[in-house]
């Protein structure tokens, strides 16, 4: 069974939000895995090197995905410590285990969960996220329980992308599909509040806060990412994930009537981008965001 295909049935206490991912958005993010997550390396490389992290450590890595972060962490706290992967989404975790097994990695346990509702207590050192609290529907109860699975004193740090201006690789081209189509309406099916959800500093640091957090800091990290091998793979990802992929997906039929005409916009204008030597790359920014459990 490949994993496009693995059964994503949603449990009973899934949300609307988790069974969208299943259902939905797990195909398309394993179809473009080459820009989610190897395109944006440069924002993990950015960071990773000065993450408070050590040999011995236990850590919790939220939405890990595909695996890559995980496997990242694993490598930092050595056989000595441990790291546990948490994310809601059935084909992600399956695609990383066999990542994990392929690597011979034995200090990586992976699970299924939601970490808006429920994360375990008072067990990590460190926890982690890499582009996903934006996506909570309940951001501060989210944190509170990233919050609560750090041990007092335990560090956090997650990373979210800053406003639209600063990152046209995914504002870009939804101005551009909304040329063509009309906006989502009010009942539209979503992965929660989307990827400029904690663009604001203010409105971040005041969810932290009411989450718990002591130490709230927040770093801008500038680096280019890759939106796809060549123009039609760029055009193909933008018509299937973030706000461009949304406003497409929504309008259904009238969005394939005017398929050719929305492509060769997008044609035009990510033919004006940079040329790097693996595909087309587009500025992006993102908040590294690093806070403390108190200690009590």
């Amino acid at each position: 069974m490949s994993i496009a295909e693995t059964n994503t049935s949603p449990l009973p206490e899934d949300t609307a939000f988790v069974q969208f991912w299943n259902e939905v958005l797990a195909p398309k993010f394993i179809r473009f895995k080459h820009v989610l997550v190897d395109g944006l390396t440069q924002h993990s490389e950015a960071v990773f090197p000065s993450l408070p992290v050590h040999p011995g450590d236990r850590v919790l890595d939220v939405g890990c995905g595909f695996g890559d972060t995980a496997i990242k962490l694993a490598k930092i706290v050595g056989a000595g410590g441990e790291v546990v992967g948490v994310d809601c989404c059935d084909a992600f975790l399956d695609y990383a285990r066999k990542d994990i097994a392929a690597k011979g990695i034995s200090n990586i346990t992976l699970m299924r969960g939601d970490a808006e509702i429920a994360l375990p207590n008072d067990e990590f050192d460190f926890v982690f996220a890499r582009f996903g609290t934006m996506f909570f529907a309940n951001p501060v109860a989210g944190l509170r329980n990233m919050r609560k699975a750090l041990r007092p004193g335990g560090r956090m740090v997650h990373i979210v992308w800053r406003n639209r201006a600063d990152n046209p690789w995914l504002s870009m081209a939804k101005d551009i599909v909304l040329e063509f189509l009309p906006a989502p309406g009010d009942d539209a099916l979503t992965c929660g509040p989307g990827p400029f959800s904690m663009a604001n500093e203010d409105t971040v640091r005041a969810m932290m806060k009411a989450a718990g957090y002591d130490n709230i800091e927040l770093q801008r990290v500038d680096a280019p990412v890759l939106v796809g091998h060549n123009v039609q793979d760029a055009i193909d990802f933008q018509l299937a994930i973030g706000p461009a992929g949304e406003v497409f997906r929504e309008a259904g039929a009238e969005a394939e009537a005017k398929r050719e005409q929305i492509e060769a916009a997008l044609a035009k204008a990510i033919n004006q981008q940079k040329i790097a030597a693996d595909g087309i790359v587009m500025d992006s920014s993102s908040w590294v965001i690093s806070a403390t459990n108190p200690i009590q």
